[in-house]
């Protein structure tokens, strides 16, 4: 059983930065892809990064340029550098995990509440 555990949220003004971390209980990163996803408050979880086994990213739209996912295979840990935070960004974040492979297990994070507020 794969366990995730979100940290680095918090209370930041527009403009500012935060970066998210995510430790794996274990080493998992060569057999799951791993993303970020995150739930506005009354909108649906949506996926805002994610970075494959193999290394490749992809972000939406909204946050290309301003957001950097990133693994450390050492710590097992996925960063998420948040940069020029706008107040749309405010959600719970969470990290998740999926498998690569049959079953393609799918594992989340107890989330990290990031508000972006003056």
């Amino acid at each position: 059983q794969v366990q995730l555990v979100e940290s680095g949220g918090g209370l930041v003004q527009p403009g500012g930065s935060l970066r998210l971390s995510c430790v794996a209980s274990t080493s998992i990163f060569s057999r799951h892809d791993m993303g970020w996803y995150r739930q506005p408050p009354g909108k649906q979880r949506e996926l805002v990064a994610s970075i494959t086994t193999g290394g490749r990213t992809n972000y939406v739209d909204a946050v290309k340029g301003r957001f950097t996912i990133s693994s450390d295979n050492a710590k097992n840990t996925v960063y998420l550098q948040m940069n020029s935070l706008k107040p749309e960004d405010t959600a719970v974040y969470y990290c998740g995990a999926r498998l690569i492979y049959v079953p393609f297990n799918s594992y989340w994070g107890q989330g990290t509440q990031v508000t972006v507020s003056s």
